[in-house]
């Protein structure tokens, strides 16, 4: 990608990126304090880290997990019953097992069984990644058949879990698959090197209680492919991943199967305005997708900052810019320690996004974060390039 140093144009709440091939509109909702709502607070000594959420099919409970320390401790959760604005503790409901071995950025999914129930799930790292002895670690997974009220540890399964799978979709055949990353040495402590990581696809038939051998399906020549969101075509006959490439010297990139996952297209880059880590997101009713991430895009002026992505699926397929993006919240940091999140649309319309992040400008390590909008309101500020200015926490 042919890039330029930022050249930022501040329109009211508008910054659009001198970048010519990838001009996009950013709409600055990180100063709207009202929408957010802490979900779990930093301290001096505590760090609050990589959040995941899932609702309940009936729209009215949120659940959030996350891990105390950066990468560590899996344990923390609370749930909502009134739309991300206030959040209970619910660290008790979960056994024993899941503080004492699961580790690392534990991922929430939701899967509708076949008899109509719904079944959530969390993946995390099973055990600890010994370099050594070349074991990125194993993938422990806990279920839950009662919207997160009792969990159960499922199994431990031998699927490279150094950072748990993070992609998660449901086939047509009523199976689901999860994509996650595999580098080429587990032994090795550099992981940018080229072609060091690439993309597994593991399917299960019994509702997330076994699961199939992996199989690989994205790598890219002097590519970093890690961290991959799965997402279907409105029409709901192709899967697209988009994925995290972790050299962060270029764009992004997206991979596309259209028979169910068996075979996948040479990854692409993604549009310029979707160049980050940890995509998450929802589709609207109209058909558009709001997907979180942390900015990764060079010349972007939210740049290592928690931002969302307003376009078609259509503009993700054909790499074109899409509408516009979102800062969702600041972070008071400078190394893009922020934006692993969970994205989630209530039914009366909100949008809330969770992160984690360095929320306040002091000693206070970072905290999880929710934060809550409607697409008609950040549509007008798009349109009408309002001022929502930056404030000083």
């Amino acid at each position: 990608m042919k890039t330029r140093c930022l050249l930022s144009l501040v329109c009211g709440s508008i910054m659009i990126s001198a970048n010519a091939a990838d001009e996009i509109p950013l709409v600055n909702l990180s100063a709207k304090r009202d929408r957010h709502s802490i979900v779990a607070a930093g301290t001096e000594n505590i760090y609050q880290g990589h959040p995941s959420t899932v609702l309940s099919d009936d729209g009215k409970r949120l659940f959030c997990v996350w891990t105390k320390d950066h990468g560590g401790k899996c344990g923390p959760a609370a749930e909502s019953l009134d739309g991300g604005r206030t959040w209970k503790r619910v660290d008790d409901r979960f056994p024993k097992v899941y503080p004492q071995t699961h580790m690392n950025c534990p991922i929430l999914q939701k899967l509708s069984m076949p008899d109509g129930k719904e079944r959530w799930l969390v993946f995390s790292r099973k055990g600890k990644w010994d370099r050594a002895a070349g074991s990125p670690g194993r993938l422990g997974v806990m279920a839950s058949d009662d919207q997160g009220f009792s969990w159960r540890e499922t199994g431990v399964f031998d699927l490279p879990s150094s950072m748990p799978p993070t992609g998660f979709i449901r086939l047509k055949d009523g199976s689901c698959a999860i994509f996650g990353q595999e580098r080429k040495n587990p032994k090795k402590q550099n992981t940018d090197r080229t072609n060091d990581m690439s993309i597994w696809m593991s399917v299960s038939k019994d509702g997330g209680v076994t699961w199939g051998e992996r199989r690989k399906v994205a790598a890219a020549d002097k590519k970093n492919l890690c961290e991959p969101f799965a997402l279907r075509s409105p029409d709901g006959n192709e899967i697209c991943l988009l994925m995290r490439e972790n050299r962060h010297t270029a764009r992004s990139m997206m991979c596309f199967s259209r028979d169910e996952g068996k075979t996948w297209t040479e990854p692409v880059d993604t549009p310029w305005g979707l160049t980050g880590d940890r995509h998450e997101g929802v589709m609207l009713p109209d058909g558009r997708w709001v997907i979180a991430f942390r900015d990764w895009a060079i010349g972007s002026s939210t740049y290592k900052q928690y931002v969302a992505w307003v376009g078609t699926y259509d503009d993700i397929r054909n790499a074109r810019p899409g509408q516009y993006r979102i800062k969702l919240v600041h972070s008071y940091t400078n190394n893009g320690d922020v934006g692993y999140s969970g994205v989630e649309l209530m039914p009366d319309g909100e949008i809330v996004c969770t992160t984690y992040c360095k929320y306040w400008k002091d000693k206070r390590k970072h905290s999880v974060v929710s934060t809550r909008f409607r697409i008609e309101e950040t549509d007008l500020l798009a349109a009408s390039r309002k001022t929502v200015p930056e404030q000083k926490r």
